[in-house]
């Protein structure tokens, strides 16, 4: 099985691109996210790659971020997604957009990608959002998930003190102060005890 390729970019397009190494050309396909990042041709390329083999054929797919390829192959496990349109989910978000479309429930977000439809969403946001711990184990999804949570929370602490009658700048800069004093995880509940401690 071919997991990593270093060579010369001999083509590409966002269909597919073809290496050279050592004389051999091996086509790659690529998420755009990768496309868009790849030097010109001539120049030397570095990708992490998925074999996928078929019974009539063996394909490569090749990601510029490890991130990528292991949200590939979860997207893969996906009741109805095969390599494609998992290369093609990939072209229209990222893996920390993904994990925090999961982490909040955004089923919008999944439909707007081209070639996922309601049905198909739904199958991501219910056979991904449990594996979120296991997407996480790259170090930037967990920063994503971890950031995004937190929004979250901020978030939901300025609804619930702009719903008590405080306005919005007064909310957000008590809940700055909280945060600044809180250590440890941040609750929604911590947060707004400590705000309303800071208004008072």
């Amino acid at each position: 099985m071919i997991a990593h390729i270093e060579g010369r970019l001999h083509f590409k397009s966002p269909e597919h691109l073809i290496i050279d190494v050592d004389g051999i050309g091996y086509q790659v396909h690529v998420p755009l996210t990768t496309f868009y990042e790849l030097p010109d041709v001539g120049n030397t390329v570095v990708l992490h790659i998925h074999t996928h083999v078929r019974e009539d054929a063996l394909q490569l797919y090749g990601f510029q971020a490890q991130e990528e390829k292991a949200l590939f192959i979860r997207l893969m496990g996906v009741a109805g997604i095969g390599p494609r349109l998992a290369v093609n989910i990939l072209s229209g978000i990222s893996p920390a957009e993904l994990a925090e479309s999961l982490l909040q429930g955004d089923l919008a977000r999944l439909i707007s990608i081209p070639g996922v439809g309601r049905k198909t969403a739904e199958r991501i946001m219910l056979e991904m959002r449990d594996k979120l711990p296991a997407l996480a184990a790259d170090r930037d999804i967990v920063l994503s998930v971890k950031n995004a949570a937190a929004e979250a929370v901020i978030n939901d602490a300025v609804s619930a003190l702009v719903n008590l009658g405080y306005k919005k700048g007064v909310a957000q800069r008590a809940i700055d102060q909280a945060q600044q004093r809180l250590q440890g995880e941040m609750t929604l509940e911590r947060l707004l005890k400590e705000s309303l401690r800071a208004l008072a």
